[in-house]
């Protein structure tokens, strides 16, 4: 087993380290990680840019311990990312794992969300060894409880929202925030629970504006000052419900779009340590475990290895239970029914 070991260290001699998709907080504390750790191995360590797209135009450099120096704190990434069309077709994958052989890669460690895992498994069809770690903040990623870049961007909502009622309460106003989640209700969620959201609006679950509206109206006659509802975007436009509330109630409803804000800044601690932790752990599972294919991830607090074949049946599925206690916590019951029983 050990001259195994032993075999599978020599033949790889170059990691190239990229990100992908959307930014998340706690993508450099991740690629600090990859990279420290691939040094300390004594492997030569190249950074490429721009994701797929700068790894098909070759924008790469050789990666030391300065490169990494200062940026654990550091919001966005320090590789770049873009979304690359290119590799979504089959040329494009020939493309891209002829590049790694031309630059020597000898593995890839890919940071991102779900498309970025679908360009790692074209690479390992190709003959690239390829490791994935999550890095979205969506939260939705298969073979891992929890994303990189999700805390964060909980946090910044939080933030938001404690000052958006702040005003609401003040000019007794009813506020609609939008969130993101095209597809996933986890930001909404988390956050409508952690701070009192009177409403949460998620892909996962459908509503009534028709009874959100009655609901809005009978919490503001009791003499509530203000009535947070967030809504994911996957759920609906928050600008067009708050318009159609406003015209349907006559609260003066007021609409903000967290937007792109909730991607940026200083990663949270949860997530420096959740990007330096999964960063070690990539390299350990190419060149100690031998892992070719694989998401590293986390379950239960503890790092897991999955295979791309095996990734979709860890993937984090909707809360429901959590969801229905938001509602009874929010006091709203009328406007939701709640399946699960406290």
């Amino acid at each position: 087993k050990l001259e195994g070991i032993s075999r599978m260290e020599k033949q790889i001699k170059t990691i190239g380290v990229l990100t992908s998709g959307g930014d998340a907080p706690g993508m450099n504390a991740a690629v600090r990680a990859v990279v420290r750790t691939g040094l300390h191995k004594g492997y030569r360590m190249i950074g490429i840019q721009r994701g797929y797209n700068g790894l098909l135009n070759g924008e790469c450099f050789e990666m030391n311990l300065r490169s990494v120096s200062n940026i654990i704190s550091a919001g966005g990434t320090i590789l770049y990312t873009a979304r690359c069309l290119e590799f979504k077709t089959k040329e494009g994958q020939d493309r891209g794992a002829a590049k790694c052989r031309e630059l020597g890669i000898d593995a890839l460690v890919v940071i991102g969300g779900d498309g970025s895992l679908k360009g790692a498994e074209a690479l390992y069809r190709q003959g690239i060894s390829v490791v994935t770690l999550p890095g979205t903040i969506d939260n939705d990623m298969p073979g891992t409880d929890e994303t990189i870049g999700f805390d964060s961007a909980v946090n910044t909502v939080l933030q938001a929202v404690h000052k958006i009622r702040d005003t609401a309460s003040s000019h007794d106003r009813a506020a609609v925030v939008e969130v993101m989640g095209r597809h996933a209700g986890h930001i909404a969620l988390a956050a409508g629970l952690a701070c009192g959201a009177e409403y949460i609006l998620v892909p996962e679950v459908p509503f009534s504006r028709e009874k959100l509206a009655v609901s809005l109206e009978e919490q503001m006659k009791t003499g509530r000052t203000n009535s947070i509802v967030i809504c994911a975007e996957g759920a609906d436009d928050g600008r067009a419900l708050g318009m159609w509330l406003k015209e349907r109630t006559d609260i003066d409803i007021c609409m903000t779009n967290l937007g792109y804000v909730q991607r940026g800044g200083e990663p949270t601690a949860r997530d420096a340590i959740l990007g330096g932790v999964l960063g070690a752990a990539a390299v350990k599972a190419l060149a100690v475990h031998g892992y070719t294919h694989h998401v590293v991830g986390v379950e239960r607090s503890r790092v897991i290895y999955t295979p791309y074949e095996q990734a979709e049946e860890k993937r984090r599925t909707f809360s429901r239970p959590l969801y229905d206690l938001a509602a009874m916590l929010g006091a709203a019951q009328d406007a939701f029914s709640i399946e699960e029983k406290f």
